[in-house]
């Protein structure tokens, strides 16, 4: 078995530990999920007061943790593949497939997705840009900026990827593990 060298496996390992981390900072969104859904729960039947900021609250805080949990799913091999063909594939059709697939399509799209989000972003903020979706009308800016970085984190988990796609497209053997969810 051919070994990589340290500064390949150091890179991939830096990138992996840097997706696991955000990810268990990212998990801090739940606070507020878990606490505007049971304040509504007690406001809403205790109280026969149900709240207006609830709903927002909890979609604005859902949707962050969704969009910045995408990295640590792509390192744990968690996104949707077609099985049935791929677990037929031998590992070394497996790297290249995936270099391919992530230098042409994810790579490039998770690039220019960042460029739009930002923008987007930018011009969210310039108008104050707020939901219609309740009459308390939360500003939406702050969920306009989770996109560009969760296209970034994606990015550079990509990056992990493709250097775990490429060895096992040389070697026929992947570098780390990939969990596999069993249902």
């Amino acid at each position: 078995m051919a070994t990589p060298s340290p500064a390949y496996l150091a890179t991939i390992r830096g990138i992996d530990r840097f997706t696991e981390y955000t990810a268990y900072v990212f998990c801090l969104l739940n606070i507020p999920l878990i606490g505007a859904n049971t304040w509504e729960v007690i406001s809403r039947y205790g109280f026969g007061e149900p709240t207006e900021w609830a709903l927002d609250t909890t979609t604005q805080s859902f949707g962050a943790m969704f969009m910045l949990g995408a990295a640590y799913a792509l390192s744990k091999g968690a996104h949707v593949r077609t099985d049935m063909l791929w677990e037929g594939f031998s590992d070394r059709t497996k790297g290249l497939i995936d270099t391919f697939g992530y230098l042409l399509f994810f790579l490039p799209t998770m690039a220019v997705l960042f460029w739009i989000s930002v923008d987007d972003f930018f011009y969210s903020m310039s108008i104050n840009e707020r939901s219609n979706t309740t009459s308390w009308q939360p500003i939406l800016w702050p969920l306009r900026g989770v996109i560009p970085i969760a296209c970034l984190l994606l990015f550079i988990q990509g990056i992990s990827e493709v250097m775990k796609s490429v060895w096992a497209a040389r070697t026929g053997e992947f570098l780390v593990h990939q969990e596999k969810l069993e249902l």
